[in-house]
């Protein structure tokens, strides 16, 4: 026991970043497994902005990632999003690392190393704010090349899903009716709580229909709100979200199958498939517009090309411009409509404002002495308006 302790003190005082790791290839998997205080081992390329959130929002304070974190095909925002909370990236560290280290065991991340105690498991570069900005600004180059793979990928997309961009076929029934209503549409995308959470006084005077796209299901159920339809992979969505009495929509392979089906089935909740190879934000913007939403406000969505080629897309799906040049201006950001509902003066304080002017106008009068004067020109007034009327009609 007393050698223990001493190797437990001796780890302890080793430099570095220590922690548990936690390893997932499939770093999409990896969030309902972190916790705080850990360190994710994982093997993502190009990591994209949305993963980076779960880490941080997961609290781990380090990311050892066994590919590079941005390759150059594109300017992938992950990164920047780990370093600017704070949260240390160790890259390129390669794929025997997913072996070396065994899932629960603890770690040591120190000037570019991974460490067992005093045992190296794998080098690579230690990233920081400097040598990002300059991979970011290489990656730029490789934007022309994801475009023109863009480009054909847009054909191919249209030639296999032209029924449904152009005609809805295949859109799945809802029992709700969204005809003549706005359709809010949430996904968890970057800054998605801080947007819906300005969206409060819209929703409450438009009552509009709430959509959350899998993690955007979560932040509404978390805010207060119940959504009437849910579009995502199950995997992706809380259990007690699940069961709020959403309608589901599960995005299914043209062949039929629908990942994350059967936990639907064990929880003994209803749902129905949507066979597409679109994504589920443009899944649910196809489904808001079939079921002729006056209007659809979307919060987390993709706003520029940047963020549009992150999410380890690298231009390879463009059901989304598809899906926005269908729509066209019946899609609305949900910070633009915030913004505007920010600079509306309501009506309630514009009342409140009549009102005490009149009380202080009062209140003046009274002070003064002319109070009762006023009072009875005000009345001798009233009178002489009375009797003209009484006269027209008399």
């Amino acid at each position: 026991m007393k050698i223990s302790g001493l190797l437990t003190r001796q780890q302890e005082e080793l430099p570095g970043l220590a922690g548990v790791a936690r390893v997932e290839r499939r770093s999409g998997d990896l969030p309902r497994r972190v916790r705080t205080g850990d360190i994710a081992v994982i093997d993502h390329a190009d990591l994209d902005r949305r993963t980076a959130e779960t880490l941080v929002a997961a609290g781990v304070i380090g990311v050892v990632n066994a590919a590079p974190s941005i390759s150059g095909r594109y300017p992938n925002l992950g990164p920047e999003v780990l370093l600017a909370a704070g949260v240390t990236l160790i890259d390129g560290v390669g794929n025997d690392i997913l072996n070396q280290v065994k899932d629960g065991a603890k770690i040591r991340l120190h000037e570019g190393g991974v460490f067992a105690g005093e045992r190296e498991l794998g080098r690579g570069v230690e990233q920081d704010a400097n040598s990002i900005a300059d991979q970011l600004i290489e990656a730029k180059a490789g934007m022309a090349t994801q475009l023109e793979a863009f480009s054909a990928n847009t054909i191919e997309f249209l030639r296999t899903e032209r029924t449904l961009i152009l005609d809805g076929i295949g859109v799945p029934e809802l029992t709700g009716s969204l005809e003549g209503r706005q359709a809010l549409v949430v996904a968890p995308g970057y800054g998605h709580a801080d947007d819906l959470r300005r969206l409060k006084r819209y929703i409450r005077e438009y009552k509009p229909v709430l959509i959350g796209v899998e993690g955007g299901a979560d932040a509404l159920h978390r805010a207060g709100y119940k959504p009437s339809v849910i579009v995502g992979t199950p995997d992706t969505v809380s259990t007690e979200t699940l069961r709020c009495g959403a309608e589901l929509v599960i995005p299914a392979h043209l062949d039929g199958h629908a990942p994350g089906l059967e936990r639907i089935q064990d929880l003994g909740v209803g749902a129905m498939t949507f066979p597409a190879s679109g994504n589920p934000e443009d899944l649910a913007l196809l489904l808001a517009d079939a079921h002729k939403a006056d209007l659809i406000i979307t919060v987390g969505f993709q706003a520029t090309l940047s963020e549009f080629l992150d999410r380890g897309r690298s231009g390879s799906n463009p059901s989304t411009f598809l899906t926005r040049l269908r729509l066209g201006s019946k899609v609305i950001d949900g910070a633009a409509v915030a913004t505007l509902q920010r600079s509306r003066t309501p009506m309630s304080a514009v009342v409140l404002l009549v009102l005490a002017v009149l009380a202080v106008v009062v209140v003046a009068l009274l002070v003064s002495g002319l109070g009762a004067a006023v009072v009875d020109q005000l009345a001798d007034t009233a009178g002489v308006v009375s009797a003209y009327f009484k006269g027209l009609f008399s």
